[in-house]
């Protein structure tokens, strides 16, 4: 079971009480747009999901992990590595901070910085990559924080709100290879 300590907070493996966050998440439509959610999950989607999250990120090619505050184990984001390829040793990464009161308090900053060392220093991974609309101004920064730079932008990638938005596409190298 992984948990990654930092000074404020710490990444836990996903638990079964966590159904009801997880399943909030999922199904709070105005983040649907980074997290490329088309339709809503059922609990019982989400219960089968948490049943399975004790794979090994080799076998289910993704990894999520709880945000969490303090000891009493209530998280308040999501963090992930997905599109897993260990062949090429690179990794998506994407995060969500539930409560738009616990944005912008580097909750997002130290769950990053956590992630980054866990898939560069125990994964031994050369990438990590994340996809970010544009207008994201908020990703942006945090990830540029860390090193990541822009290498492209997909015009017109995403559909929301009956309009088109660019995505951008950001990369950072583990330096260590």
């Amino acid at each position: 079971m992984i948990t990654l300590k930092g000074e404020n907070i710490y990444l836990r493996a996903l638990e079964p009480n966590d159904l009801e966050f997880v399943y909030a998440i999922e199904n709070d439509q105005s983040i649907w747009e980074v997290s490329n959610t088309h339709t809503p999950y059922s609990r019982f989607l989400v219960k089968q999901y948490l049943e399975n999250a004790h794979q090994d990120i080799y076998e289910a090619k993704q990894l999520r992990l709880a945000i969490c505050q303090d000891e009493d184990f209530p998280a308040v984001g999501l963090i992930d590595l997905f599109d897993f390829d260990p062949k090429n040793n690179r990794a998506g990464v994407g995060i969500v901070i539930q409560s738009a009161t616990n944005r912008n308090q580097k909750i997002g900053s130290e769950a990053l910085d956590l992630l980054i060392q866990y898939a560069f220093y125990n994964l031994n991974l050369h990438q990590l990559y994340a996809n970010i609309s544009t207008e994201n101004e908020a990703s942006i920064a945090l990830f540029t924080k860390f090193g990541f730079e822009k290498i492209g932008v997909k015009k017109d990638w995403t559909f929301v709100n009956n309009k088109y938005k660019d995505e951008a596409v950001f990369q950072l190298f583990n330096h260590s290879f």
